[in-house]
């Protein structure tokens, strides 16, 4: 029997039918999926894991400051490589099983992670497109490699490059809430893992280059379009400061691709291309999954990934000791205590819990949605992860999904991801509890904590938007209702609101003025709902000892000016059909500072235009 989760997701959603509870039942029920009751919310105090800690230091004399930084540059300089001197270490190849066979011949590939298996599309004079340079210091990677002649052949794959082993991952995945068994990277084959200076683990990937076993009848190969569309969104989901995987470079394959974009029956060619991903890991809610739903045989090897992913991505759960007294109640009737020091893979399920719930907070806080998720879409890490027919919002609109294949049941829309993350959790949870790794109690525990990370992360997002000193309910949740029946811009309005002043004496009939830009076409109804709100909004703000302009200040470091539109893609992926990559390049370095007013570029963060709305632009199907 599946209950409702006792968290709800409703406090600031409810206007758009995020009914968490009754919703998440709702999908539980339909995958047939049998999970324990749901606790009620605990009492005690809570543990978030964090990524880092920031330290305290004494701040040194000027000079000192000055020749540190010097001293920092130069070693910086100093540790940049070529590509031949990259420090491999392909843990995953060494640590966990892999397939016997190194063909690339379709198939099911049993009690293995992996399958080594070489780039194999073909190219014809491959183009570098564009590249990033923030990501090449991730790797320690001199910037002047990009201007070698063979970079190119190597980053298609034509020619390997030294030290790397590539491999294809096996993981499997529920797609639209069925199981759809094994899945694999079926176009991507992992190069390998570099270790640059800070000892940070680096995975780089090529994606389209090439068939893998994982491939089943597909041919392994992308498009320019939605390769473009890929680098480019890794690239600003990062300077948005959302957790995703990143983009090193960009590549044609000099070859046309067959794709039928809409599923339609009208195929076409379209020019291959291949982009460089980068993560510190590619694993997935799926690479457990698989292995667990083959039975009693391979559930160690759902073992050996976990204490993987710990030891290699989650380090300080592996040296927890009792000491630190991560003991927890569960809000049971019966008062028990779930112990995160006693099991690691306890304490591994929540930290992934919360990582998940936080970067959905950050999503919906943007205005962007994924499109595709599916179990096999989910990193472990936290990470925005294969992307495919996403979206940002244009006009807000809580039932939007850039997905085609969305379209009827709208399960992946804007409004439902907190709640499809939920599901997708139970699913992990469910494969971690098959292994015997987690028991009913820390499942649910950690169920419990994504519901409440969620509300906790996104409720602070919202209020740091609306610059109030704190956060409001019910002004939050009247806001998001106006801008859907008035379908608002989502990103110029937050933008646009920062203009507001503080002050209660402005008369009625000049309060929507700051406004007037993102409040197109309303009636007198429709402006007085909007001065209602305005009024009790500007109340807010003057309970806050906060001057306007730094409030200002402060709204418009969170709410970006520019955001990577769909219509902006289309615009440079139709200039690089044609061979010019100028409008990639031009987007690329737009959207490494969306929060900057950016002098000279106003027309990127402009409405999008008519034409924007037909298929193929504000919307796209699975297929690349």
């Amino acid at each position: 029997m599946v209950m409702p989760l006792s968290l709800s997701l409703t406090s600031t959603f409810a206007h758009f039918h995020f009914s968490f509870s009754l919703k998440t039942s709702l999908f539980l029920r339909r995958a047939r999926v049998n999970l324990p009751l749901y606790p009620r919310r605990s009492t005690r105090t809570r543990i978030s894991f964090a990524c880092g800690a920031s330290s305290m230091e004494e701040s040194p004399s000027s000079l000192d400051s000055l020749t540190h930084r010097l001293s920092t540059h130069t070693l910086q300089s100093h540790s940049k490589k070529k590509l031949h001197l990259l420090d491999w270490d392909h843990s995953f190849v060494k640590e966990l099983p892999s397939d016997p066979r190194i063909d690339s011949f379709p198939r099911e590939v049993l009690h293995a992670c992996y399958t080594k298996v070489s780039p194999s599309a073909e190219v014809d004079d491959p183009q570098l497109v564009a590249w990033s340079e923030p990501v090449a210091d991730l790797l320690d990677l001199d910037h002047k490699e990009f201007e070698r002649p063979d970079f190119p052949h190597i980053f298609s794959g034509a020619t390997p490059l030294v030290g790397a082993l590539p491999y294809a991952q096996c993981y499997g995945g529920h797609q639209f809430g069925m199981w759809a068994g094994q899945l694999g990277d079926g176009r991507a084959i992992t190069l390998g893992e570099i270790l640059n200076s800070k000892s940070e683990r680096w995975e780089l990937q090529l994606k389209g280059a090439g068939k893998t076993p994982y491939s089943r009848f597909a041919d392994g190969l992308a498009v320019l379009r939605s390769s473009i569309r890929e680098f480019l969104c890794s690239e600003a989901m990062h300077h948005l400061g959302i957790p995703t995987t990143r983009a090193l470079c960009l590549v044609t394959t000099g070859k046309l691709v067959t794709r039928d974009m809409f599923y339609d029956g009208n195929p076409k060619e379209e020019p291959g291309a291949i982009v460089c991903r980068v993560a510190q890991s590619f694993l997935r809610f799926g690479s457990y999954q698989i292995h667990a739903s083959r039975g009693e045989e391979d559930l160690g090897i759902v073992r050996d990934l976990a204490d993987y992913a710990i030891r290699h991505h989650f380090p300080h759960i592996e040296n927890m000791s009792k000491s630190e007294g991560l003991s927890f109640s569960t809000g049971d009737e019966d008062h028990s205590v779930v112990d995160l020091t006693s099991n690691k893979y306890a304490a591994w399920v929540v930290e992934v819990a919360e990582r998940t719930a936080s970067l959905i907070a950050k999503w919906q806080g943007v205005g962007f949605t994924h499109g595709v998720l599916n179990t096999d879409n989910m990193s472990i890490l936290g990470l925005t992860i294969d992307y495919g027919p996403f979206g940002f919002l244009d006009a807000f609109d809580p039932s939007f999904t850039p997905n085609t294949t969305d379209l009827p049941g709208r399960r992946y829309c804007f409004a439902n991801q907190p709640d499809i993350g939920l599901w997708n959790l139970a699913q992990f949870t469910t494969t971690l509890s098959a292994a015997q790794l987690i028991n009913e109690k820390e499942a649910n525990y950690a169920m419990e904590r994504y519901g409440t990370k969620f509300m906790d992360d996104y409720q602070a997002i919202m209020t740091k938007k609306l610059g109030l000193p704190k956060y409001n309910k019910q002004l939050i949740s009247k806001l998001l209702s106006n801008m859907a029946v008035d379908k608002v811009d989502y990103t110029n309005f937050f933008r646009t609101l920062s203009n507001i002043k503080a002050d209660t004496s402005i008369p009625d009939d000049e309060l929507l003025i700051p406004l007037k830009s993102v409040l197109l076409d309303i009636g007198n109804e429709r402006k007085e709902a909007w001065t209602s709100w305005l009024k009790a909004y500007i109340h807010e703000l003057s309970t806050s000892d906060i001057s306007d302009d730094q409030r200002k200040a402060s709204m418009n470091s969170v709410n970006p000016k520019f955001i990577l539109r769909n219509y902006l893609c289309q615009t440079a992926i139709d200039a690089a059909e044609i061979g010019d990559f100028s409008e990639v390049r031009r987007l690329l370095k737009l959207v490494e500072h969306p929060f900057d007013e950016q002098p000279g570029m106003e027309k990127y963060a402009r409405l999008p235009p008519a034409w924007a709305y037909r298929p193929g632009v504000c919307m796209l199907s699975c297929s690349s």
